[in-house]
């Protein structure tokens, strides 16, 4: 069992999604657009909020929380996120990276044919503004400690820009105070 859980006395979460074997995926635009347009979608359509997030080429990170701060609602629509675009990706990686669909097979168990995304969401609980400032400061500045970016609001698949002022953001955002 994952030691982190989402539980329902919590409601905001910092959740990491990692490619299993760390492989790159997300190195072009094509599958950072299939994450974008479901964080997009399930903030029309499941009521999930996203804070921040950045997209590097093996990972993501994100702030999430629920509209109604139902923390049973988050945890059912992050799952319901995860399996879709894992499965998206996965049929991404069989037509554009063969060699990574082999790895996404062999790392399939008995209930999938193939396993995109590795088990652990590791949701840690956003439990005071400290933490949060930790957590979105540590996800904008991943890309610079990659040596990916100069600046966090450079690199295209983040909120950095969005929460400094100084840009857009793909993906839909929602600030903790709405």
């Amino acid at each position: 069992m994952e030691p982190y859980r989402i539980v329902e006395q919590e409601a905001v979460y910092f959740v990491t999604f990692t490619v299993v074997e760390w492989l790159p995926v997300f190195v072009k635009d094509e599958p950072c657009q299939i994450v974008v347009e479901s964080l997009n979608y399930c903030h029309r359509a499941k009521g999930l909020r996203t804070n921040a997030y950045v997209i590097m080429p093996t990972h993501l990170h994100a702030v999430f929380f629920d509209l109604d701060m139902d923390a049973r609602r988050l945890a059912a629509t992050i799952t319901a996120l995860r399996r879709h675009t894992g499965r998206q990706l996965s049929d991404y990686c069989s037509m554009q990276l063969p060699a990574f669909d082999t790895i996404l097979r062999d790392a399939a168990g008995a209930d999938r044919e193939r396993r995109f995304w590795q088990d652990s969401r590791h949701p840690e609980a956003i439990h005071s503004l400290k933490f949060w400032r930790q957590k979105v400061e540590y996800l904008h500045a991943n890309p610079c400690r990659a040596g990916l970016a100069d600046r966090p609001e450079d690199w295209r698949y983040s909120s950095a820009a969005w929460w400094m002022g100084a840009g857009e953001s793909e993906v839909i955002l929602t600030p903790l105070d709405r």
